[in-house]
Formats: structure tokens, C-alpha cells, sequence
């Protein structure tokens, strides 16, 4: 199901005697409508069941919420004013249905030009937007010359998480990349997947044997310390280097728990929050950019609103950057 924006949801403080560049998210945002200048627009997945079917801690449900107030009184420095295109639900327990309606509204984003922001949610938001980014680029592929194959679009999958999220079984917080893998098998395209501050003691050995078999990449959260972010950004250019488009996703549970401590799985470790920026300003200056989302803010554990805040920073670092 889909919920309509609701701008009764943005509001904050404002500055009206500094003028017009005095202004804000809740003074910007707009309700998405059919023929809306592209831009940054904003898709909330309001959804509990795939932590839950994880084992993990519930609260997921609550973030798109949490995350649209903690960016309502930042600043608005970008070009382009963003768009708020509602919420999907899950209803009940239908969460691959849920994730297929993520899917169709993620491809109408896409087709009108706008860059999706998505909002989670557990990470299970992560198969339901690449299904939208997927009908896309299909979409657009041009008819192969006779006798020729059609050329299979590479879809760089970048993952800042602690976990690698291959888990195989039913649809959960914890299987999407597994399900994006199967995705491109199915289609005949390439699975390029690269995950960023894997925390090897909550990755099993199983799940490392599945991510060498599908050819991932990853790094440990030890080995993406600030001191090592030449090399991260040499991983990272790498996984770039031939792909069409950036589906880019940040679980919050990357960030170590003092900065982010209302996720389902805080981490004991984690990524410093500049070598997230600059993972997010190198993918940025690419181009190829065409799909964003965090995932895991679990308002309800969020001490302080800092998990909250720090998403809404990172939604938007991509919000303002501008569009080529």
C-alpha cells in the first residue's frame, strides 16, 4: 500500500526575516505529483517485517518518519528542491508484495527523470529498490543489431554495512543482496557487489564462502579506518570503473554504535563518518549515480536522535550535490 506525502510532516524553524536564501528542508519539500521538475525525491519503506523475520530489533517501521523530522530544519543548500513521494507500506506480513510496490514506484521515479532517496525500513528495502532500478535500465536497453546480443547493463551495487546481507531462505533484513544476485542472474547481467566495513565476527564463514562464489568484494571495518581511505577509494573506483549506474546504500549499522545507536544491530567498530562522506563524494563525482537509500534507523533505540540526524546528513550530502 501507498501512502501520499503528507507536508503536515515537514515543519521547523524559520527565518524569514534573513531572507530568501534563509531557508530550509520543511520550506522546500514538495508533494511528488505526475510532470514534477526531476529532482531529489524522497520514498519512504515503512516496513518492520524483514528485521523481524531476522531476529533482529524492531522499530524500522518508524524511520521514514524519524528520518523527514531530522532533515526538516536542516538548511537547504541544493539546486534542485526535493521531493517527498510518500511512503510504501507493508500490510500485515506481505513483505515481498510490499518490496515489488517498491519496485514499480522507484521505476516511475527513475522514469521521470528524479534521483530516489530511499528510505528504510530494514535493509530488505535494498531488493525492493534495485527491482525499480532493474525495470529501468531495462527499459532503456536499445535493440541489439540482428544477430547480436543485447548488451546486459553493469549496476554497481555499493554497500556500507557491517553485514554482508547474503543470507539465503525467505525474504528478510538479511538476504536482499542475495536476492539482487539472483536478480542479475536471472536477467543475464552482471552481480557487482561491493560491501564496505564488514564486521567479520557477525559474518559467518558461510556467508564469506557465498559472497566469494558471487564474485563480491568487501572490506573489513578495520581495513577502512581514515588512516586507509586511499585504499578504500582505490576498492571503490574499481567497482565503479565500466559500471552504467550506482545503486548506493548505506545500513546505519555501518557507523559504530556511539554515533549510530538506534539500529537493529549496533556495531562495535564500524565506519568513521568522514570515510562514509567520502565514500558518498566519490560516488557523487562518477555520475552514474541512480539510486540512494539508508536503511536500519530504529527510532525507538535512538538515544538522543543522533542515528536520526546522522542519516538525515547523509540523505542530504546527496540531495544537494548537483546533477549532471
Amino acid at each position: 500500500m501507498h501512502r501520499p506525502a503528507e507536508l503536515s510532516r515537514w515543519y521547523g524553524r524559520t527565518d524569514a526575516d534573513e531572507g530568501p536564501r534563509a531557508l530550509r528542508w520543511h520550506q522546500v519539500v514538495r508533494p511528488l505529483a505526475d510532470g514534477s521538475i526531476p529532482g531529489p525525491a524522497l520514498l519512504g519503506f515503512a516496513c518492520d517485517e524483514g528485521v523481524a523475520r531476522n531476529q533482529g530489533r524492531a522499530g524500522a517501521v518508524e524511520g521514514p518518519l524519524a528520518l523527514r523530522r531530522a532533515l526538516a530544519g536542516l538548511a537547504w543548500h541544493g539546486a534542485a528542491a526535493p521531493w517527498d513521494a510518500g511512503d510504501v507500506l507493508v500490510e500485515e506480513e506481505a513483505l515481498e508484495d510490499a518490496q515489488a510496490e517498491l519496485g514499480a514506484h522507484v521505476a516511475r521515479l527513475l522514469a521521470g527523470g528524479h534521483l530516489p532517496l530511499v528510505l528504510g525500513g530494514g535493509h530488505e528495502v535494498a531488493y525492493g529498490s534495485f527491482l525499480g532500478l532493474a525495470a529501468h535500465l531495462a527499459g532503456q536497453q536499445a535493440p541489439a543489431p540482428a544477430g547480436q546480443q543485447r548488451r546486459a547493463p553493469v549496476v554497481a551495487v555499493v554497500n556500507l554495512d557491517a553485514h554482508l546481507d547474503l543470507r539465503v531462505g525467505r525474504a528478510s533484513s538479511g538476504t536482499p543482496f542475495r536476492q539482487v544476485a539472483e536478480a542479475c542472474a536471472a536477467r543475464g547481467w552482471p552481480f557487482r557487489y561491493l560491501c564496505l566495513g564488514l564486521d567479520e565476527a557477525s559474518n559467518t564463514a558461510a556467508l564469506l564462502d557465498t559472497a566469494a562464489r558471487l564474485g563480491a568484494r568487501w572490506r573489513r571495518d578495520r581495513d577502512c579506518t581514515p588512516a586507509r581511505l586511499g585504499e578504500v577509494r582505490a576498492a571503490l573506483a574499481a567497482t565503479l570503473d565500466g559500471a552504467d549506474a550506482v545503486h548506493l546504500t548505506v545500513d546505519l549499522d555501518a557507523l559504530p554504535s556511539a554515533v549510530a545507536p538506534g539500529v537493529s544491530a549496533p556495531a562495535a567498530r564500524g565506519l568513521a563518518l568522514e570515510v562514509v562522506e567520502a565514500v558518498l563524494d566519490d560516488v557523487l563525482a562518477s555520475g552514474k549515480l541512480r539510486l540512494f537509500e539508508v536503511a536500519e534507523l530504529c527510532p525507538r533505540l535512538d538515544v538522543d536522535g543522533r542515528t536520526a540526524r546522522v542519516a538525515a546528513r547523509l540523505v542530504d550530502q546527496i540531495a544537494r550535490a548537483p546533477r549532471g
